[in-house]
């Protein structure tokens, strides 16, 4: 084992894992104790310029150095480092200190040009040495082995001890046949002693100290000779990389990083490093903060009680300390009573955690993202790792610009916000987004950079770009709305000219159909950003014209596939022409010809079920159906003569659960009388035929609505087509349910002082009344009652006068 007297005559090597907080306390140790001259790091040498900004008081870790291939910003590469990582302490030592830092691994101009290759992990150990190491101690859990044999180990007396422990077990890892270095490592271990060799050149062989994976301790004791390292690493494909900090998570260090060691627990993990004493106690401390502020009651004798428990734990389970999974166990049964409910909250937000990292502005940055920087600095949109909402009222120029911001990443394919529904808002002068920053998000803004040197100018530049090489008529117009909605009114003219060129070229009804209602959102847009949409509306009238025109005959011979998604479109074309006729000249004459489109095809033989029964429904619920309409094309929907699939596309089609007809058969007995008919009359083999459409109809109401029909029903609903009274009311009169609101009514007419007995004996007479529109027996509005029941009256009268005790009612 290397002591501190047997490291004469050679560099310190202390081999470390990436990311492990008693690594580094042991690093920091082994550096006081030997004082070296020149720190060796594993890492790429072209970021040694960027060392001194770790000295920088705005540089809070977790950070990364960032590499990537200048002309391909997307090829690139991250090297994370959180506050516990052995490397950034040792880093933080020699800044320090003065001492010169060094990056010792094979260079990112090589790495990046190499990145098509896999790393080769089929040696026993290669792939997950501290797993290999904790299955030959007994353990099932590396994490809970390594814990108790580093990061639970306290301070020793000889500080290089535990580095040469854990070389000397690598290092027979690496003597088992086929485990040693294959492939990348041995080009990158051949790298790193001739740097070593370097540094001893220039500071002395006992002047260095190296920090690297324990996995290479090994190789850079094996002696070789620098010609052989040097022949390995000849020819070597290279490509032109820039390097810089970006800030990084501790949500993305729980993956495997380009150290290629994720670890499971970053926020439990800090707190190891950063806990003075008793850390127990103070981690749970901080979980009975956590669900406190979430509305649980936990008190203080929760917090004894739970490291009572782990102790417990640990002691039972022969551990030096408690651990992560002693800690979990202890607050699952005494502060979440037994529910893996809120200990999820707990292993989200600490166990793992959402510390976001920071990095100075003198770190290295294309311009683009120092515009991105100063944007958000100006709009006081600070990127947090924590997913939160941001509502915007587009009205406050303030919020205006930060929704242009955000378009403008959007199409720039920076996803830092997403935009989702407003709640208690249907305006289009509120959006709600939900922003998270994730540090790949930095490689986006890198590859953006080539669009420009602004967020606006990129934005531009990549907008005219795309709708230059946009396929689809519908990408244009999906084009235009995002121009419109980051307000870049540079690229609107280029985007107009491509649209109005591919909508006269494009002859497919489908392809219009899915391109006017992008557009015709997008004519919103002027009147809250102050946009001028002209050029765009005369666009989007002529696509609508050309709908109109096409859309009949392509509604024709559909298979089921086909006329679903044309249903899909007949629907979007229908809002957008409702915000299209709303306008002003010339679209206002456009709403009642597509009135006309739909009610040909609502009545067209050779039009699918699907369409038919969709455009019968929009004319209903447009109030372009005469009374008795809806129920005459239902029944010549559902005739005998017609084939039951096509009917049962009909039924979907007008009362398909996405348009709210499960209602409108509970309030329309008629219509639910005609599907019963119907229903009932399907023969057994094409029952079963229709049975999978109308389940996947009626399966999407509500299970109330779906309660509702089949009380109706099962008492026998309403008859195919009433005679007379009003649609929703039984023919006979329920005595005994009309009687019962007798008292209410006479109290609320005066006919008695409180007493029921007065009022019953003055409105009994022939019961209660209702008129129908349709039989002259009743007028809208209260009219006279007489005793045999037939209610007559004017439509404004509202004068109540019971002739032979008949209660007067609303006629229709």
């Amino acid at each position: 084992m290397t002591t501190a007297t047997e490291r004469v005559g050679g560099p310190l090597l202390l081999g470390v894992r990436h990311h492990g907080p008693g690594s580094a306390r042991a690093v920091r140790a082994a550096l006081d104790a030997a004082e070296p001259r020149v720190v060796l790091i594993e890492g790429p040498p072209e970021a040694d310029g960027l060392v001194r900004l770790a000295a920088d008081a705005d540089m809070r870790p977790p950070v990364a150095l960032l590499a990537h291939v200048v002309d391909e910003p997307g090829r690139s590469a991250f090297w994370p480092l959180a506050e516990f990582s052995p490397e950034w302490v040792a880093i933080r030592w020699a800044v320090r200190r003065g001492a010169p830092v060094r990056f010792m691994d094979l260079p990112a101009a090589h790495t990046l040009a190499r990145r098509e290759e896999a790393p080769d992990e089929s040696g026993p150990g290669r792939g997950d040495p501290i797993g290999t190491l904790a299955g030959a101690a007994g353990y099932d859990d590396p994490e809970r082995w390594w814990e108790d044999v580093v990061e639970h180990r306290g301070a020793g007396a000889d500080p290089f001890a535990p580095f040469g422990a854990l070389g000397e077990a690598m290092g027979a890892l690496r003597e088992t046949p086929g485990s040693d270095g294959v492939g990348r490592d041995l080009l990158r271990e051949a790298y790193m002693r001739l740097q070593v060799r370097a540094a001893q050149r220039e500071f002395g062989a006992e002047g260095v100290a190296v920090v690297c994976g324990a996995w290479h301790v090994p190789a850079l004791r094996h002696r070789t000779t620098a010609a052989a390292d040097r022949a390995l690493l000849k020819g070597l494909p290279k490509v032109k990389v820039d390097m810089t900090w970006v800030p990084w998570t501790h949500r993305r260090l729980a993956r495997t990083s380009g150290y290629g060691a994720g670890i499971d627990s970053p926020g439990w993990y800090g707190h190891l490093f950063g806990a003075p004493d008793r850390p127990v106690e103070r981690w749970l401390t901080r979980v009975a903060m956590l669900l406190r502020e979430e509305g649980r009651i936990v008190s203080s004798a929760h917090v004894i009680e739970a490291v009572r428990l782990a102790d417990t734990l640990a002691a039972m389970r022969g551990r030096p300390l408690a651990g992560l999974t002693e800690t979990l166990d202890a607050v699952r049964a005494v502060m979440c009573e037994g529910s893996d409910v809120p200990l999820a909250l707990v292993h989200d937000r600490l166990v793992v955690g959402d510390v976001l990292g920071e990095v100075p502005e003198s770190a290295p940055a294309v311009p683009l993202q120092r515009d991105l920087g100063r944007l958000q600095r100006k709009l006081r949109l600070k990127p947090e790792a924590l997913e939160r909402e941001v509502e915007l009222d587009l009205r406050k120029e303030t919020d205006a610009a930060r929704s242009r911001l955000l378009h403008r990443l959007r199409l720039l394919g920076v996803g830092w916000g997403e935009p989702v529904k407003a709640r208690g808002s249907t305006g289009t002068f509120r959006e709600t987004w939900r922003l998270r920053w994730e540090p790949e998000l930095s490689v986006r803004v890198a590859e953006a950079g080539v669009w420009g040197t602004t967020v606006a100018a990129a934005a531009t530049a990549k907008a005219q770009a795309d709708a230059v090489g946009a396929e689809a008529l519908a990408d244009v117009t999906a084009l235009a709305e995002r121009c419109l909605l980051a307000g870049l009114k540079s690229a609107l003219p280029v985007v107009m000219r491509v649209l109005a060129d591919r909508a006269a070229l494009d002859a497919d009804v489908g392809h219009l159909a899915e391109a006017l209602p992008a557009l015709v959102r997008s004519l919103r847009y002027g009147d809250v950003r102050g946009t001028d949409t002209g050029a765009l509306g005369e666009v989007a009238l002529g696509l609508a014209e050309r709908v109109c025109v096409g859309l009949p005959s392509a509604c024709v011979g559909l298979d089921a596939d086909a006329a679903e998604r044309m249903r899909g479109r007949v629907d979007a074309v229908h809002g957008a022409v409702g915000l299209l006729g709303g306008r002003a000249a010339p679209g206002a004459g456009l709403r009642p010809r597509w009135l006309g489109v739909l009610r040909g095809l609502a009545e067209g033989e050779r039009v699918v079920g699907g369409v038919r029964g969709r455009c019968a429904r929009l004319l209903m619920d447009d109030g372009a159906l005469a009374e008795g309409e809806a129920a005459r094309l239902m029944g010549l929907a559902l005739s005998r003569g017609s084939e039951p699939g096509e009917a049962a596309a009909w039924i979907e089609g007008f009362v398909g659960g996405g348009a709210g007809g499960g209602m409108l058969l509970v309030h329309d007995e008629r219509l639910l009388g005609l599907v019963d008919q119907w229903l009932t009359g399907v023969s057994a083999e094409a029952f079963v035929d229709v049975l999978p459409l109308l389940r996947r109809t009626f399966s999407a109401y509500e299970a109330g609505v779906r309660r509702t029909l089949g009380e109706l029903v099962r008492r026998g609903g309403a008859p195919a087509v009433a005679a007379t009274g009003v649609p929703g009311f039984a023919q006979e009169l329920d005595r005994e349910r009309a009687d019962a609101v007798l008292p209410v009514v006479g109290l609320l007419l005066g006919l008695g002082d409180g007493g029921f007995g007065e009022a019953d004996d003055r409105l009994k007479g022939g019961g209660v009344v209702y008129g129908g529109a349709g039989d002259g027996d009743g007028d809208t509005g209260w009219g006279g009652g007489r005793g045999d029941g037939r209610g007559s009256g004017s439509g404004g009268g509202k004068t109540a006068a019971p002739l032979g005790g008949g209660l007067v009612g609303v006629g229709r």
